[in-house]
């Protein structure tokens, strides 16, 4: 697999709630600030949604917003609005007037991933990815809204189960658009990756992790100097070659002591350490902590 799609494995994301909300008359409503990622598709009508002290981002029919993390924020009728605090619930909700045919339909929710792993998602985005409808209404991810749209209206069998899997393709789709500012300032995975140069040199550290890789012969597969090559891959990744390679074997080892299904040795072997010793020591000085105490607390953590 490609580098994207080998951190979208490890994260294991599904659709943990997705539920209808809707709206009629004037309404306003503030969640606090959680860290999975949340997502909302317009169906019907407008909101305006506003973080903290920004400006309140109007949202349409069509519009489809996902927040990486998701901070504290209003949902309102119109802006300017001061919200009642609600503790997120995963059944269906009805803002404003009780009574009456809705004006605004939306579906929202959050998607499940790894926790251990959580800052690779982070890594690859923006704080928020917003896809009007306008912008993508030739595209795939504006058919697939459609599709989810035409599905919520329904009542057929198995609705859930298409809603819960087109969801999260909505999600990798969405982690790929293409609308993103390419010329921004955030470093990350999915910016190197539409480098040519940097998607070779990516792809080659994927499909071989275990290799002994070293600036030079990285540089190599490039076609730049060691030095030029070393400041592009940082400005794009925001770290190093080696350090990049580092953090994501640290991922894998990470998310394999989790499954609890193989040993030291081969954990070190599979991600490049010559014995278990030596990718034991390179984990406590990275992660703080033992291999075995990590695996402990972390399966603690999932049990309760």
């Amino acid at each position: 697999m490609d580098p994207f799609s080998d951190v979208i494995s490890l994260l294991r994301p599904s659709t943990a709630v997705a539920k209808p909300i809707s709206g009629r008359g004037e309404w306003a409503v503030r969640y606090a600030s959680h860290d999975a990622p949340g997502f909302t598709i317009i169906l019907r009508g407008e909101c305006w949604i506003t973080f903290g002290t920004e400006q309140p981002l109007h949202l349409q029919a069509g519009d489809f917003l996902l927040l990486p993390t998701t901070p504290a924020f209003t949902l309102s009728s119109r802006p300017g609005m001061e919200g009642e605090l609600r503790i997120p619930m995963a059944n269906a909700v009805r803002h404003g007037d009780q009574e009456g045919e809705v004006d605004y339909i939306a579906l929202g929710g959050s998607f499940s991933i790894e926790k251990v792993n959580a800052p690779l998602l982070i890594a690859l985005l923006p704080s928020r990815i917003l896809i009007p409808a306008s912008e993508g209404r030739s595209g795939r991810l504006y058919r697939l809204i459609e599709l989810i749209t035409e599905e919520c209206s329904n009542d057929e069998p198995g609705k859930e189960m298409l809603l819960q899997r087109m969801l999260e393709i909505l999600l990798v789709e969405a982690l790929r658009w293409r609308g993103f500012d390419d010329n921004s300032d955030r470093a990350g995975l999915l910016r190197a990756m539409r480098d040519p140069t940097l998607a070779k040199v990516l792809n080659a550290m994927h499909a071989d992790v275990r290799g002994d890789w070293t600036v030079a012969g990285l540089a190599k597969i490039a076609g730049m100097s060691r030095s030029a090559f070393a400041a592009r891959f940082g400005e794009v990744l925001g770290c190093g070659a080696i350090e990049y390679l580092a953090r994501w074997r640290m991922a894998l080892a990470k998310d394999s002591l989790l499954q609890g299904a193989k040993t030291l040795d081969r954990i070190a072997d599979e991600i490049g350490y010559e014995s278990a010793s030596a990718f034991s020591t390179a984990f406590r000085k990275r992660l703080g902590c033992s291999p075995g105490k990590f695996a402990r607390l972390g399966n603690s953590d999932s049990s309760t």
